[in-house]
């Protein structure tokens, strides 16, 4: 992932072919899950045993570390975010739809453009 404004916290990533679930993690199986310290720039994730599939990966800047997205007036988001395919966020999260990608038997890399609304 790129952009992240600084090195505060950490940023989780969830990767779930759940599309009921998206983009949530905790909890459901088969999602694959990581949180790594933030560093001003950019994060890398890799993530292992992934069988094949339609996926689709958010990824939050946890820079207070508390383990959830906060927000400001309970709906605008106060943290970073970013999701697969560059999925674009309106009145909410994208949906699992528009953030989904196929991964294959081969390793697969992407990059995620983190965001920020405040």
């Amino acid at each position: 992932m790129t952009e992240l404004r600084n090195a505060k916290g950490v940023v989780r990533a969830c990767m779930t072919t759940d599309e009921d679930q998206f983009p949530r993690c905790r909890g459901v199986p088969g999602a694959h899950g990581a949180t790594a310290p933030a560093h001003d720039g950019s994060v890398s994730f890799t993530f292992t045993n992934v069988k094949p599939g339609r996926y689709a990966v958010a990824l939050l800047h946890d820079e207070n570390a508390n383990g959830k997205a906060d927000r400001a007036l309970g709906m605008m988001p106060r943290e970073g975010f970013g999701f697969s395919r560059d999925a674009k966020v309106r009145m909410g999260p994208p949906s699992f739809a528009d953030a989904a990608v196929d991964i294959g038997a081969e390793d697969r890399g992407f990059t995620i453009r983190m965001r920020y609304m405040l």
